[in-house]
């Protein structure tokens, strides 16, 4: 499974196989492996050449059958601490050509030592799937065993006892304990925020945030050091990550790269950011995370209400919705990986907002998934900041969901959410549901002409050449003419009308 997109059409080709074969009257095979009753599924030509050209990846990975049944435990082990995956079993590859060939086992039976030394260390069910493929067209090719592992909420290791992690098309072993620890960050099995650090317990317990806190919320406290400690806010006499986080006055002098965010404004549409296109210096928010998360959403607000960007007949003010700059980064400061030393960073572009987070997605939480399951990294931290005065959680997992809410409110595209392994990155775009096709055509109900650099500026479509596609599909449609006489640098586009019909409105200054 290289792609999402080559799973859906795998999917959808065995659907088809299975549907086919129905059809012409065969019978799925079935067969019993450890007691349990596998149904073989026929799939079609085209799901068969889907599985042989899969690329082996950080999600797939393909084995012969002659492979030892406890190396595949290592292929799931890492899937399981990765973002999951899946793993064929059946099928060769000639090193020297890179031809693949379907050759699986004669029955499923015959699998009975692979599913045995798999089950032993991932049961059926738990997090873990085993279904078996026959190509249709060459029933004697032999059974292919697909196992589909999903992300874990726990470490898993492999039948040698190791845990392993998914990097490229490589198993690769966590070696040291200090791996292993960072790991069980990842995967929320340990948290960060109940390490103990090396610093004065006044630094919490004499503090003006915490003597607030406790007159407005807890007012019948007499003494706030054997409340830290009874809280487990103080181990080993030292206050918590979580202690820092929420009630000193100043966390950084403690926590000087963990507890901060960075706002950038780059004056630009571009990919990535440059120094070039950067406006003035990165503003950095630092206080307590209460402060922080309310202090980040008004700078973010503040700044994205001074962009201006073109709209169908004009320059328009941009506009996000402010709950989803509030909840994104709210989310980005309570559920961010504290043990990596780095700040959150939110990037405000011209057609964009980015808000990357140190850390990936824990436990079992994907990008996919996100919206309907619910973990949280830092649990007290988050108990702790829903108590305090109109908190910035709710606490019921719904956040995320009024975000992406108050973007379709707006026929504004959802947010898009990328589990980079080390960070998350949530991007918020300012791109219309419109198709890039009615946006155009919207546009010329006012304007005479439009060029490719326009559209772009519309649609935040970053590339040229795909604009160049969407202006052929119309032109071949029927919905859009070139303008005769232009140069292919000076190229631009009309609606297929009489130009004295046309509105004689001028193009924007600068615009190619």
């Amino acid at each position: 499974m290289a792609t999402n997109a080559t799973t859906s059409l795998l999917c959808c080709a065995l659907a088809l196989g299975q549907r086919g074969a129905g059809a012409g009257g065969a019978s799925a095979a079935h067969g019993t492996v450890r007691g349990v009753a596998f149904e073989v599924a026929d799939v079609n030509e085209s799901a068969r050449s889907v599985v042989l050209d899969i690329e082996e990846s950080h999600i797939a990975d393909l084995k012969a059958i002659e492979v030892a049944p406890n190396k595949l435990t290592k292929s799931l082990s890492a899937f399981a601490n990765a973002e999951g995956g899946e793993l064929y079993i059946g099928i060769d590859e000639d090193k020297s050509t890179g031809v693949r060939t379907w050759r699986g086992f004669a029955n499923i039976e015959e699998a009975n030592g692979h599913v045995q030394a798999l089950e032993a260390t991932f049961p059926l069910g738990q997090f873990v799937d085993y279904q078996f493929l026959r190509a249709s067209a060459a029933p004697g090719d032999g059974v292919v065993l697909k196992v589909s592992v999903l992300k874990t909420p726990a470490v898993r290791v492999a039948s040698d006892g190791k845990a392993y992690v998914r990097r490229g098309a490589q198993n690769l072993p966590v070696v040291d304990s200090e791996a292993l620890r960072r790991l069980e960050y990842l995967k929320g099995v340990s948290s960060f925020e109940t390490h103990p650090v090396d610093v004065p317990v006044d630094l919490v317990s004499d503090s003006f945030t915490i003597t607030e806190f406790l007159m407005e919320v807890v007012p019948t406290v007499d003494a706030v050091d054997p409340w830290l400690r009874k809280q487990l806010l103080v181990r080993d006499e030292k206050p918590t990550v979580a202690a820092l986080l929420l009630f000193s006055d100043e966390p950084q002098v403690a926590l000087p790269k963990q507890s901060a965010i960075k706002v950038y404004r780059y004056a630009t549409s571009d990919a990535v950011g440059s120094r070039s296109n950067l406006q003035g210096q990165p503003l950095t928010i630092e206080g307590p995370i209460y402060d922080v998360i309310r202090e980040g959403v008004s700078t973010a607000v503040d700044i994205v209400q001074g962009i201006r960007i073109l709209g169908p007949t004009k320059l328009e003010d941009i506009s996000y919705p402010e709950v989803t700059l509030h909840e994104i980064i709210t989310n980005a400061v309570l559920h961010r990986d504290y043990s990596i030393a780095d700040d959150i960073h939110v990037r405000i572009f011209d057609n964009r907002i980015e808000v990357e987070s140190p850390g990936g997605l824990p436990a079992h939480i994907t990008a996919e998934n996100i919206l309907e399951e619910r973990f949280s990294r830092n649990g007290t931290i988050v108990r702790w900041i829903n108590k305090f005065p109109d908190p910035p959680n709710k606490d019921v997992g719904e956040g995320l969901t009024a975000a992406f809410d108050a973007m379709r409110d707006l026929k504004l595209k959802s947010p898009e959410i990328e589990d980079k392994g080390t960070s998350v990155l949530v991007r918020i775009v300012h791109e219309r549901l419109a198709s890039p096709a009615e946006m155009i055509t919207e546009y010329l109900q006012s304007h005479n002409e439009i060029t490719n650099t326009i559209v772009r500026q519309l649609t935040g479509i970053g590339s040229e050449n795909q604009v160049k596609t969407i202006f052929k599909n119309m032109i071949t449609s029927g919905a859009l003419e070139r303008i005769p006489g232009r140069s292919q640098r000076y190229a631009a586009y009309r609606l297929p009308t009489e130009a004295d019909d046309q509105p004689q409105l001028e193009l924007p200054e600068g615009a190619n």
